[in-house]
């Protein structure tokens, strides 16, 4: 028997077959129109550290949902949402190492995680999208390159690190744009945080991503233009060195019930 067709367009129905392990791909094409997560889980004992890390930190780490400790859901963001099993692949991280990447973490959960899930820029694409911006490396079949850059994040107790960021090629009256749209949403990074010159954020060779994906060449006509990222959180998770850190793994995000137009104002 066939298995059940999977209907895209709901981020409920995703996250059913991402449990079932009938949907493993990344999360970029599908629910179009509900906000997108990145994931963070720690031992309860760390969790107001990273939440003030978060505030401090807000334009790479944009707090969606937290859980209460020892609970995998956060009802806000989706009525069945299930931290353990919901998500396509995740790192697990043992003193600062990268141990497993598994496709649940039902068996490792903690009476004492508490869960963060954070702002991701697949939710602000859409709008670029509806506001009629070229998103050129979706129409290539890919995900947004990421970098680390040179840019240190503000420090909370265990955790620290450099800035991670996400590239989009644009054409310069696309780029500027952007930065108005993208303003008006600070649940999803808000305005890109530099535009052209990779270097001057400590990008050397812009065809090394982190993660080793994403690269889409820059045309003479383009500028690369450069987004606060929530894999910054991965890189933290790696500096922090605690005994048990989780994340999502690259691009297999958290996917909420959320509206995207409903995003707070900047204005």
């Amino acid at each position: 028997m066939n298995a059940p067709e999977i209907d895209k367009s709901s981020p409920a129905a995703v996250r059913r077959a991402i449990r079932d392990g009938r949907f493993t791909a990344f999360t970029a094409d599908v629910a179009p129109g509900f906000a997108q997560g990145n994931l963070f889980i720690v031992p309860g004992q760390w969790a107001d550290d990273f939440a003030r890390f978060c505030e401090r930190n807000s334009q790479a780490l944009p707090v969606l949902g937290r859980s209460e400790p020892g609970s995998p859901h956060i009802p806000s963001l989706g009525a069945d949402l299930d931290l353990r099993t919901d998500v396509g692949e995740y790192m697990v991280f043992r003193d600062g190492e990268l141990v497993a990447t598994p496709t649940t973490i039902a068996d490792l959960w903690q009476d004492d995680f508490v869960a963060f899930v954070l702002g991701c820029s697949f939710s602000f694409e859409e709008v670029l999208k509806a506001q009629g911006l070229r998103l050129r490396h979706q129409e290539e079949g890919d995900v947004s390159a990421m970098y680390v850059t040179n840019r240190p994040t503000e420090p909370v107790g265990p955790f620290h690190g450099p800035l991670v960021v996400s590239m989009r090629p644009m054409e310069p009256a696309d780029a500027i744009a952007a930065i108005s749209i993208c303003a008006r949403y600070p649940q999803f990074h808000g305005a890109p945080i530099h535009i052209g010159h990779p270097e001057m954020i400590g990008i050397d060779e812009i065809s090394q991503t982190y993660g080793g994906h994403g690269f889409t060449d820059i045309s003479d006509r383009e500028l690369p233009v450069f987004w606060a990222c929530g894999a910054t959180a991965q890189i933290v998770a790696r500096e922090a060195r605690l005994p048990i850190c989780i994340t999502h793994h690259k691009a297999h995000m958290v996917l909420t019930d959320l509206p995207v137009i409903a995003a707070p104002s900047a204005s």
